[in-house]
Formats: structure tokens, sequence, C-alpha cells
């Protein structure tokens, strides 16, 4: 009899800390087994294929901008605007990605049928620059590209657009889904796990702007795509191996489909008052749930709250509820979470422009530098992106080995920082890191103005150091709070999505930087010289960065209003307080350094 009660899932009595009770099934569809399933012995095998993913990503984002150059003979602003149209596609393709995983398909699923996708994009491209009459063109003296090669080029690009966009919000989701949050050793571990994520994220990141750009410049393209093919095949496979640990959770359908119908029942009663007492609005017990968690009532946008309000003809023991009439406290709840993380959303988005100019301008200032280290070894532009994930490695290893049990120990909280301070802090470097690479490119233009023959040639590369680190210390702020926020804020149902929102900023972001220099180009051009020319030395994108730190500088204000005011998930039942303790407060402290 237990054993059956199990294979459906059902609680036999046994301790909690034996079995899993957090609505997730093992390989085998039954409740998992504590110490065989989950935590670090599943999260492992899922980090491994996110290096590997990234190990390809960067090889190939951080040199686009090159080969659009070199060899597909693009000018500065068309490269910079194909490489954000790129970036902006394969980091809005998750909505889609995340959707799907959460309504549909499953995490796992969905992880495994992208991640086969971008094995064939990457098979795609290794082929049309092997077979020759896929080749840019018959030699390397050719002056234009064979079109038949532009369009093999660009499809295999955006298969591998199509395949991070279910890989991403999918695997990391999935990652953090190894781990109980209703049971506190679990629950914390959830939290360093954000970190080794990017720490694995990084160390793919460093390799591919390293290693596989050395390949491409001293071997051929051609070779650093058959790595990267090789190793992503390989990490398919050992994450196909790790099937028996992992923790999955069944797609529930559409998550929008309740929120549609928290807004539709709140309008429908609209003219009913809401009662003084929360506790009279309707909720399924705690007893009777069967899937995700119960949300504590919040006094936020109230006029929702009518959704959940008992008509005369209804009774809150009622088994059966037309959904479009009446909502329960958790799902308007759920409803209020996505509408207050939409001015979050919104105001961190000059720091993902801030960041889109790391992948595009800063790597072609590197061409025009010096890059020798030695009498004989030449840096590949791409390499110096390196700099920016050593940054972030350097920050995620000080905040997750130092700052966080130190802040513990003070502030006698789990997380020790607040979520939206370490955005904000983030946030802080991205303006110092425009502020920097303003007054670097300035002395850049100076030495050209000063020697056009010689240029700039006489200026080290290692100039851009500083400006890289920088912006690789806001990302280990930033970025990985960014994560952890939409993937914890989000309504249970919708984590795979709340990663995708994530993305969706530096998406949105790489979309909105090509429409910026788009119009600071007409406008510039008519008042005089515009700021983006057909190359570097005819540009002035120092003047653009001044105009980047001066914007995402105003909106550091905006944020910290916003973040002051935001309403933290507050999830009912066991160790909630524990949960939510560790967001109570403001975000002004840690913006501002007090």
């Amino acid at each position: 009899m237990k054993m059956e009660q199990r294979e459906k899932g059902e609680s036999v009595g046994f301790d909690d800390e034996k079995w899993v009770y957090d609505s997730s099934v093992d390989h085998k569809g039954r409740v998992p087994l504590r110490a065989t399933t989950g935590v670090w012995k599943a999260s492992l095998f899922i980090i491994a294929i996110e290096f590997s993913e990234r190990l390809s990503y960067f090889g190939i984002a951080t040199s686009l901008i090159i080969y659009l150059t070199k060899v597909l003979n693009q000018d500065l602003k068309t490269a910079a605007k194909s490489v954000n149209y790129w970036t902006g596609v394969t980091t809005i393709m998750p909505l889609l990605g995340g959707f799907l995983a959460d309504a549909y398909l499953g995490r796992f699923s969905t992880v495994l049928a992208s991640s086969i996708v971008y094995l064939l994009g990457l098979t795609l491209l290794t082929m049309s620059r092997l077979i020759p009459n896929l080749r840019p063109c018959d030699s390397t003296t050719c002056s234009e590209p064979r079109k038949i090669h532009e369009v093999v080029f660009f499809l295999s690009i955006y298969l591998i657009s199509i395949g991070t966009g279910g890989h991403k919000p999918s695997l990391e989701s999935f990652g953090a889904d190894q781990f109980d949050d209703d049971h506190s050793g679990e629950r914390r571990k959830k939290m360093s796990f954000f970190n080794w994520w990017n720490f694995g994220l990084c160390s793919g990141l460093l390799l591919g702007v390293t290693v596989v750009v050395y390949v491409q410049d001293n071997a051929s393209w051609a070779a650093a795509d058959i790595v990267l093919t090789v190793v992503m095949a390989s990490s398919l496979m050992v994450f196909c191996v790790g099937r028996p640990f992992y923790r999955y959770r069944k797609p529930t359908g559409s998550p929008l489909t309740p929120m549609v119908q928290v807004l539709v029942a709140a309008f429908a009663k609209r003219n009913l008052a809401c009662p003084s007492n929360p506790s009279q609005l309707h909720e399924i017990p705690e007893s009777k749930k069967t899937e995700g968690r119960l949300l504590w009532h919040t006094d936020k946008l109230k006029f929702l709250d009518k959704a959940a309000v008992l008509e005369d003809k209804q009774s809150s023991g009622e088994k059966q509820q037309n959904p479009w009439r009446l909502a329960t406290v958790t799902q308007v709840e759920e409803v209020k979470l996505i509408l207050n993380m939409i001015p979050i959303w919104l105001s961190t988005l000059p720091f993902g422009i801030c960041v889109a100019q790391a992948s595009t301008f800063f790597i072609k200032q590197g061409t025009t530098l010096d890059r020798k280290i030695g009498h004989s070894f030449l840096i590949p532009p791409a390499s110096i992106y390196s700099l920016a994930a050593i940054g972030m490695i350097i920050s995620v290893v000080i905040y997750e080995k130092i700052l966080v049990p130190f802040l513990r120990t003070t502030t006698r909280t789990e997380r020790g920082i607040k979520i939206l301070q370490r955005i904000g802090i983030g946030m802080v470097f991205s303006v110092v890191t425009m502020v920097v690479a303003a007054l670097v490119e300035k002395k850049r233009l100076t030495l050209v103005e000063n020697d056009p023959i010689k240029g700039s040639t006489s200026m080290s590369v290692f100039w851009l150091a500083p400006q890289f680190l920088i912006i690789g210390f806001g990302d280990g702020f930033a970025l990985v709070g960014l994560q952890e926020f939409f993937y914890d804020q989000v309504p249970d149902s919708m984590r795979s999505l709340g990663i995708a929102l994530y993305l969706s900023i530096i998406g949105a972001a790489n979309f909105i930087s090509s429409w910026l220099i788009t119009i600071v180009d007409d406008v510039t051009a008519k008042t005089g010289k515009s700021w983006f020319g057909k190359n570097l030395n005819s540009s002035r994108l120092d003047n653009f960065y001044w105009l980047l730190a001066a914007i995402t500088a105003a909106n550091l204000g905006v944020y910290v209003v916003l973040a002051r005011r935001y309403t933290y998930k507050n999830v009912q039942g066991r160790d909630a307080t524990a949960v939510t303790d560790c967001y109570e407060g403001d975000v002004v402290g840690a913006v501002v350094g007090a």
C-alpha cells in the first residue's frame, strides 16, 4: 500500500528529511528520495552543460563583430547592429522557450530538445566553413563573400539562437529545482547555487574568449567550430547520464491562463466592495492544496482582490467554482507579483544597454590597439573580453565566500544582502564602466589625432582592462541578482519563464542599443559629424559612452525608488518566515554604500 502511495506521489507519513514533498518527482514519476536525488549531486551535471553552452556562445558572440567586418565586409555601424539584433533575438527567444517548458514540455525535455537544435546550428556553422561551395570565398584575397555562405552562416547562428531560447531558461530553472525551498539546508544551498552557476558560466566564457578565439585567429574558424561542436555533443551526453539524479517538475499548463482569469474576474466584480478582513477572501485550504505554495495577502493593487471576493451565490466550500468568476488569494497575489516586477524589469534596461557595448564596441576598440605580448604573441581582439569574465568570477567568489558570511552574521538573515540591493550595486558599476570607457576612448582618439599614420597602435590593449574588469564586477552583482530575482519572485509555475524574463532584459537592451545607435547617428549627422563613422577613428564613441553614463545614472535614481517600494513574495507554510525575512528592508543602504 505504501509503495502504491509513493508511486502516486502521496505522503505516507515518512520523515520529510527522507522524502521531498515539493511537488517534484524522480525520473520514474515517484516522490524523490532526498539522499539520492537533487542538490549538488544533480546540479553539477546541469552546470556542466551550461559550461559548454557558454563556451560555444561566447566563442561565437565575442568574435562575431570581427567576422562580420573582416570576412563579410560589413561596416562598423552595420556590424554592431547585426550583433545587437542577433544577441537580442538570442535573449528574447527564451520567453517562448520558458513558456513552453513551464506549460507543456517540462524543463528536462525542453533542455534536451533545444540542445539538439543548438547542436544542429553548430554543425551547420562548421559546414559553412569546411565545405568548399559554402565557404566565404575561393581564396583569402577575395573581396566579396559568397551569398550562399552568408545565408548558411546567418541560418546557423539563428538556429543557435533558437536552441538558446529553450536551453537557457529551462536549464537554469531546472538546476534551481534541484533544491527544496521548504528545507532550510537545501534552501541555503540554493542561494549558493546561483553564484556557482555563474562561476561555471564564467569559466566557459573565459575559455570561449581565450582558447576558442585563439584557435579562430591562429588556426581557422572551422577548427574552432569543430571544437565547439564536439564539446557541446559531449556535454549533452553527460547531461543525459545525470537523469536518475534529477528532480523533475511536471508541466501544469499555461501559467498565463489563471492570470487572465484573475483580471477577468476582478473586472466582472469591479462594483463589489472588498471585505475589510482579508481572511474573508476566497482561498484553498493548505491541506487541500495539491501543487505549488500558498501566498499571503498583500495590500498593494487592491482592485485585483475583487477577483477573490465571494458573491452571495458563492460559497468558499464549494468544490467547483467558475475560475473566470472567482479566483483564490494565491492566484491574485501571483498576478500582483508579475505586475510589481514590470517596473523593475524596465528600470534595469539601461544596465543591459551598457552590457551590450562590451561585446561590440569594446572589442572593436581592441583591434586598433597594440595587442602584442613580448615579441611574437598577439592577443586576439575578442580575448580581451576574458577580463570581464575574470571580474565576474572575482566578484562572485568574494560575494559568496566573504561578503555573504559576514553579512549573515551582522544582519542575521539567510541571504545577507537583499536581492534588489545586489542588483543596485551592479548598476552603480555600469555607470562607472561607461565613464572609464569614455575617458579611455578619448585618449585613444587623441593619439590618432596627433599621429594619424601610427594612430593608436602605440597604446596597449590593456588600457581597456579597467572597463572590462569593472563591468565584470557589475555583472557579478547585477546579473546574478537578476537571475535570482526573476526565478524566485515569479509564481512557482512560471520559473522557466522567470529566467526568460531576466534574459529578455539583455535581449531588449540589445535592440534598444541598436535603435539608440540609429537615432544618435541621425541626430549627430545633421548637426555636423556623426558619432558613428566608417571606422573607429572617424567615430566619437567617447561621446556615446558619456551619453550612456548619463542615462544609466539618471535611471539609477528611478530604480532606487522602485526597489524601495517593491513588495517581495510572501509564502505561507513551512519556514515561510525564514524565507521572507531576508527580503525586508530597502535598497538605499547598499546602493549608496551605507
